[in-house]
């Protein structure tokens, strides 16, 4: 697909009381039998915002997805399309379409007829097919495809066709349930940057869902954390990364280290806290407050992103807090940058992460080194729940 440069977006509605949702989920269950696949969950979606749902198998997302679809009827509560209730009313009459991970393309038909199909069953006059079709190929560059069957496409091709079919109907919501899991690693992330160029330059609203944080974190301008059918945290890319709301989030979202500490007290929006198993030469720990209150003597964990720890054979100079020490357990290279997995005397394992600006054989820590970790006080959350 072509790409179409992007101005700087600033875009935050739900900053906005004043804002009204596209899309609201009001206190929404769903239980099949016994099962909650989702449990009381409430949350608006804004006009052209990409929106990705994420978290692991049997979260809820998909079920979350098909409810807005129009495919799964909700247990308990409603959802609201630009305020009317669409709770129970069938797919074909919801202005949405949904693009499915198989792709769901008719291997007997060419990819115009493919594209042209949703617009037949709606009864369009067959002029207006043909420019509709003609300016979804466009759109998606596959113009000299148009008279090709599925079988024929690479799949980065036939993930084309499907979407291109999904756009069709222009839809005022576009729902994608891992649409780019055939593709490979390459071709994945060129089209992350396709869909959000054709997301911007169409100025429709995408709700994605996928358990891929990378994907997740690309496209979106904000990310539902999901888990056992609840909406742990909602924000965006950047916020859940740097400010997880939980050790779940943390943990889930990229790599971390989680710190089991003490609250030893609190000044000037600053925490301090011992770390519990602390070596003698270990320095005291200190770093800003996270998702709640946290008060002199309560047990919390501090996450740490391995991008932020720096190592050390001598101990920093500077390092009178957020210092540690330990050995070098294994290093993991990724190429342009290694991760070295460093114990520490109580059996807590710190990452960090170092970039490779020289060759492997010029690397000066290796394994079974003592070293130093040390960061800087707002590298650190501070996470109670």
């Amino acid at each position: 697909m072509r790409r179409t440069p992007q101005p700087q977006r600033d875009y935050a509605p739900w900053t906005d009381p004043a804002a009204v949702p596209l899309v609201r989920f009001e206190s929404v269950t769903k239980r099949f039998g016994d099962f909650v696949a989702v449990d009381e969950l409430s949350l608006d979606i804004y006009r052209r915002e990409f929106f990705a749902l994420l978290g692991p198998s049997g979260c809820g997302k998909t079920t979350l997805l098909r409810m807005l679809a129009g495919f799964e009827t909700p247990t308990e509560g409603r959802v609201l399309l630009d305020g009317e209730d669409v709770s129970r009313l069938p797919p074909y009459r919801r202005p949405v379409n949904m693009m499915f991970q198989s792709y769901a393309l008719f291997p007997h038909m060419t990819v115009a007829a493919n594209i042209a199909f949703g617009l037949r069953q709606d009864g369009m006059p067959k002029p207006e097919i043909k420019t509709r079709v003609d300016e979804m190929l466009e759109l998606v560059q596959l113009g000299p495809f148009a008279h090709r069957k599925p079988h024929q496409l690479s799949g980065g091709q036939r993930q084309r066709v499907a979407l291109a079919r999904s756009l069709a109907k222009k839809p005022k919501l576009l729902l994608l349930d891992e649409p780019l899991g055939a593709l490979d690693k390459k071709l994945r992330e060129k089209t992350q940057f396709e869909l959000m160029d054709l997301q911007y330059e169409l100025g429709l609203t995408f709700v994605i869902v996928t358990h891929d944080q990378e994907e997740a974190m690309t496209v979106s301008d904000r990310i539902g954390v999901m888990n056992q059918g609840k909406l742990i945290q909602v924000a965006p890319p950047g916020e859940i990364y740097e400010f997880p709301a939980t050790r779940y989030v943390a943990d889930f979202i990229g790599d971390v280290t989680l710190i089991e500490a003490r609250v030893t007290g609190t000044a000037e929006g600053e925490t301090h806290l011992s770390r519990l198993g602390a070596g003698a030469d270990d320095a005291p720990l200190l770093c800003r407050p996270g998702n709640g209150a946290a008060a002199a003597g309560d047990a919390v964990a501090v996450a740490i992103r391995p991008e932020k720890v720096r190592i050390s054979k001598q101990k920093p100079e500077d390092a009178a807090v957020n210092a540690v020490s330990g050995q070098v357990w294994d290093i993991g290279y990724f190429g342009d940058f290694s991760i070295y997995h460093v114990r520490l005397a109580d059996g807590t394992t710190v990452k960090a992460q170092e970039p490779n600006q020289s060759r492997l054989a010029a690397r000066e820590i290796t394994w079974e080194d003592t070293v130093w970790l040390s960061w800087a006080p707002e590298a650190g959350v501070v996470l109670t729940g």
